[in-house]
């Protein structure tokens, strides 16, 4: 299994702290920037640099207050670039270069003081796990029960759609779920080669495209918030605490 960087697990977990605590748009400009939006408004900016994330967060006067209380419990390199930092007419604006765990779990806190997380569980009225990690009742393959009325089940289809470029009539309803012995879904094929029921028992788990949907990395397209919720969320192990 091959060994991920420091700014790989960076990237890994930001998208799944910013997906899995937030309902939020995410805008990329195609080249080095992801916005995270909400509203019209910008949480957090990101820019993709060489050799680190440059983390743009603005903090207006109400956020400024609340970090004055718990500026103790911040690391002395994130009070340092809050000092110097300069504030304008909508806030101060500060860029933290963040190339490391420890500094993300800082910036986290910093997000949390800006914003407040606002997504709602995902619906579980018949909430069932596939033996890939998806969430059988979300998924738009299944052909039994789902969480979904018909109607939000085909707007989840139409995001499906989108975000994986995929024309709606190339996504078949032809799951009976993983019971079915003539299952022919790829991640089902790579089991049965290495003789394993559940995806999360293989080593390759954590970093295999076959079950983890869209992969949980800083990029720079753009997704809206609701694209997130049914496109994603239900792909993924864990569905990020959802």
């Amino acid at each position: 299994m091959s060994i991920k960087t420091e700014l790989q697990k960076v990237s890994e977990e930001t998208m799944r702290f910013m997906r899995g605590k937030y309902a939020l748009d995410e805008v990329g400009d195609g080249k080095d920037e992801l916005k995270f939006r909400k509203n019209g408004k910008t949480i957090l900016t990101i820019y993709i640099r060489d050799d680190r994330y440059d983390f743009l967060v603005i903090f207006g006067k109400a956020e400024r207050e609340k970090f004055e209380i718990q500026r103790g419990e911040f690391p002395q390199t994130i009070q340092d670039i809050y000092d110097s930092s300069k504030t304008y007419h909508d806030g101060k604006w500060m860029m933290i270069p963040v190339a490391n765990l420890e500094t993300w779990e800082a910036v986290k806190q910093m997000i949390m003081i800006k914003k407040k997380p606002n997504r709602k569980p995902l619906p579980k009225t018949h909430i069932y796990m596939s033996n890939c990690g998806h969430r059988c009742d979300l998924c738009i393959h299944n052909k039994g029960k789902t969480s979904l009325s018909a109607e939000e089940m085909e707007y989840a289809r139409a995001c499906v759609s989108s975000v994986y470029t995929v024309p709606i009539s190339d996504l078949p309803i032809n799951c009976d779920g993983c019971h079915f012995p003539d299952c022919t879904v790829e991640s089902a094929n790579c089991r049965k080669g290495k003789g394993i029921e559940k995806c999360w028992a293989c080593d390759n788990f954590p970093t295999c495209l076959k079950t983890a949907g869209w992969p949980p990395e800083i990029h720079t397209r753009t997704i809206t918030a609701d694209q997130v919720t049914w496109a994603i969320l239900p792909y993924v192990k864990g569905q990020y605490g959802n």
